[in-house]
């Protein structure tokens, strides 16, 4: 990969994301790129993908983090590849405009069935008594703690996605049992859980590379650390670390969020409920990492 200073390629990630195409023609597409900060935007290789990729900075300042190392781009900056051969998560330390050239133009396609996705899994949540916040609260409390823990870019890029289309099964689960105030019935239990693996055959279907990886992550975001979670009963080290990451988030947004049955809870008595279930329900590492990004957290919330 070639970086140029006074000097890369992409894959739309998430919401704050603003994309136009602004010309095309003979295999080559000119994309424009607004990401709020905060957000971010990732570059990954793709089997059987040859083409020329390329950003130029217009204006702004974006953080890349690669393999390698994290390098500030400013405007005038451009990164490129051909092919894109290693994984890469780029955060937007402000409001950030660029111009992504591609000479195979796959990523209109592959950005409109994300966006499709994302969509989908914000009506979920909506379905689920939730706000569309929720799903950018799991991603954004998601990729601090993976952050955190030093997971790999190519890890973080993955769990970006899994996290905020973590509940996009329960497409599938009727709205009487989504939103029933009391306790479920024993059958209405075992329908709920399989939201799991109904999240991960819906990502299947795109025929999408990341969002079938993405899936096996949200299959396992109800596993329990001591085992006795769903729906493949697996415990401590055999759930990937990105499931167990949403498994925390999601439960303290679950437990601190208003929803049409109930009152959230208080933030700390939220953050104790984690720690008592440390090494039982959730894994114990990711308990500490995430109770020690409270600040974070609650400035957030």
């Amino acid at each position: 990969m070639d970086i140029l200073k006074g000097d890369h390629t992409n894959k739309i990630m998430m919401k704050n994301t603003e994309v136009s195409l602004v010309a095309s023609g003979d295999g080559t597409e000119v994309i424009h790129h607004k990401l709020y900060k905060g957000s971010r935007w990732a570059m990954v290789p793709e089997d059987a993908w040859t083409a020329l990729e390329h950003i130029t900075i217009l204006s702004g300042e974006l953080i890349y983090n690669s393999p390698s190392g994290e390098t500030l781009l400013l405007p005038g900056d451009s990164v490129s590849a051909c092919p894109v051969d290693e994984h890469a998560i780029f955060l937007a330390k402000t409001e950030v405009e660029f111009l992504y050239v591609t000479s195979q133009p796959q990523f209109h396609y592959y950005s409109n069935a994300v966006k499709d996705m994302m969509e989908l899994a914000i009506q979920v949540e909506q379905k689920d008594g939730y706000t569309a916040e929720h799903c950018d609260r799991i991603k954004e409390f998601a990729m601090m703690v993976g952050e955190k823990m030093g997971l790999a870019s190519d890890e973080k890029y993955i769990l970006n996605l899994a996290a905020f289309l973590h509940d996009i099964g329960k497409v599938k689960v009727p709205r009487e049992i989504l939103n029933k105030p009391g306790k479920l019935t024993d059958s209405e239990f075992e329908l709920m859980k399989k939201h799991t693996t109904w999240g991960k055959e819906t990502l299947e279907k795109t025929g999408l590379v990341d969002l079938i990886k993405a899936g096996e992550i949200i299959e396992q975001h109800h596993e329990r650390y001591d085992g006795k979670g769903y729906p493949s009963h697996l415990k401590a080290d055999e759930i990937r670390i990105e499931a167990a990451i949403i498994t925390v988030v999601d439960a303290f947004d679950a437990m601190t969020t208003d929803r049409v049955y109930r009152k959230g809870m208080d933030i700390d008595d939220a953050f104790a409920e984690l720690n008592a279930c440390k090494g039982t329900m959730f894994h114990p590492k990711v308990v500490d990492t995430f109770i020690s990004l409270r600040s974070k957290v609650e400035e957030r919330r």
